[in-house]
This record gives structure tokens, sequence and C-alpha cells, in this order.
């Protein structure tokens, strides 16, 4: 009889223990070059955000035409990736980002987008978690995707 008890009450801890972890995320983010999942643990520090949150189960960025969202990615953009990829997002060293053309083409999705900005790419695009936080990254995701110039019927993003 003690064993019995000591069996259900061994599975009601690790019961408790499973709902005591934090909330897992809906969706699953991969390096663009290796597919492995990316560890968000090694995010920048001060990104945790509910809209990080909601993008983290949803895959759509909630800044996405949101204008003070929009205009403070502008200057991270201007900051952090204009060097390589023009100040309107034309290209230069990088490739264009305003453009129906992904060198990576999950980037038309928010979250492979993502996943490139996080985590890096081949050449010159190393991972930004280390110079930006996952809520920055999000809102130069929305300024880049308010300076599309492509076909709107291409823009997974807005689907």
């Amino acid at each position: 009889m003690n064993l019995k008890k000591a069996r259900f009450g061994a599975a009601g801890m690790c019961v408790a223990g499973l709902l005591s972890l934090p909330a897992q995320a809906d969706i699953t983010l991969r390096h663009a070059i290796t597919g492995e999942t990316l560890d968000l643990s090694y995010a920048k520090a001060g990104g945790d955000t509910e809209a990080v949150k909601q993008f983290l189960q949803t895959g759509k960025n909630p800044y996405n035409g949101d204008k003070d969202a929009v205009d403070k990615g502008h200057s991270l953009y201007l900051s952090a990736c204009s060097g390589c990829h023009g100040h309107e997002a034309e290209g230069k060293l990088g490739p264009g980002l305003a453009d129906d053309y992904w060198t990576y083409p999950r980037a038309a999705t928010d979250a492979g987008l993502f996943e490139i900005l996080f985590g890096g790419a081949q050449g010159m695009m190393g991972p930004q978690y280390v110079n930006l936080n996952n809520d920055e990254m999000l809102k130069i995701m929305a300024w880049t995707r308010s300076v599309y110039k492509g076909d709107p019927a291409k823009a997974e993003w807005l689907k």
C-alpha cells in the first residue's frame, strides 16, 4: 500500500513540476543555415515584452502597421542595419530588403525574418541577439515591412 502511495505521490510531483514550467512558444524558430532550434535564452536582456510573447505564440509581428513601433524600428535599423542593407533597405553589401526577392525565402514570413535577425545567416550577417533585444528586432522588422515595394500578394506576413 505504501508503494502505491509513493508512486502516486511521485507522479503528482511530476505533474505539478510540469505545470510550473514557463509557457513554451507555439512556434519553433530555427537557425536559417543549420536548421537547429534557436536558443532564445541567449537574447539580449530587456526584450521580454508582451509583443514578443505574442509573436512567439503566433509567429506574426504585432508591430506591423504600428506607427510608433515602425518609427522606433527605423531609428534602430539606421544604427544596426543600414551600413550593410542601405538607409532605405535598398541593399549595399547586404541584400535589399524592400522587394520580393529574399535570399532566404522563409524571410517572407515574420518568423523567418526573425530567425535571420536573431541567429544570423551566411556571409557577413551575424547573429543580432548580441546587439538587439527581441523587442527591438520586431520593431526593425515592422519598419522593414513598412517600406516593402513588392507585390502585396507575395507578402506572406500580410496573410
